[in-house]
């Protein structure tokens, strides 16, 4: 899995509480992710005119773009977390319009937030029925209670490892102990 930073959500210097490059600190209330993913202008690639996005991003290919949410510090002194995908178009003036929420991701209880878990492990959806075309990405961050403690990182990739690990911590989802014949 490479990850590229023009396809982070999280990080950067502002935004949710963020103390290191490549995370979000979400505490209380919704919250959107400190990077905004601009599929229009990006190293000279030109966007469409008050349009959509200029990148294909590969919604619908095979392989296809996924989000990759992961935990990276564990949540403390909150209730629970859920991480939505919004998009939205451009709004004449090169900057984002109005968001719509593309994908709402589980209720995620506190006492899983612990360090590897992935919250949001999706293929990039399709823009829903009635929605502009986005130019714009980003994730928002919906939180009960207030967290004193958590990070998380969100990122588009083309791969990601989606193998379970077992109790022993392999990469198998076979129990320790089990012994299959060959």
């Amino acid at each position: 899995m490479i990850i590229d930073s023009l396809l982070l959500f999280t990080g950067g210097a502002t935004g949710v509480g963020n103390s290191d490059s490549a995370t979000d600190s979400p505490t209380t209330g919704t919250q959107a992710s400190s990077n905004v993913i601009d599929l229009g202008i990006v190293a000279g690639i030109p966007s469409y005119a008050n349009g959509g996005g200029a990148r294909d991003i590969g919604v619908g290919d095979d392989p296809s773009m996924k989000m990759m949410v992961a935990v990276t510090t564990a949540f403390a002194s909150g209730t629970s977390l859920q991480v939505l995908l919004q998009g939205a178009p451009d709004d004449g003036t090169g900057i984002p319009g109005s968001y719509t929420t593309m994908y709402s991701g589980p209720v995620v209880l506190e006492a899983a937030l612990i360090v590897g878990a992935r919250v949001a492990d999706i293929d990039v959806p399709r823009p829903v029925p009635g929605q502009a075309m986005p130019r714009f990405l980003r994730l928002s961050y919906v939180t009960d209670g207030t967290h004193t403690a958590g990070k998380i990182e969100g990122t588009m990739v083309l791969d990601r490892n989606d193998q379970p690990g077992g109790t022993c911590g392999a990469l198998s989802g076979y129990p320790a102990g089990l012994n299959v014949a060959n």
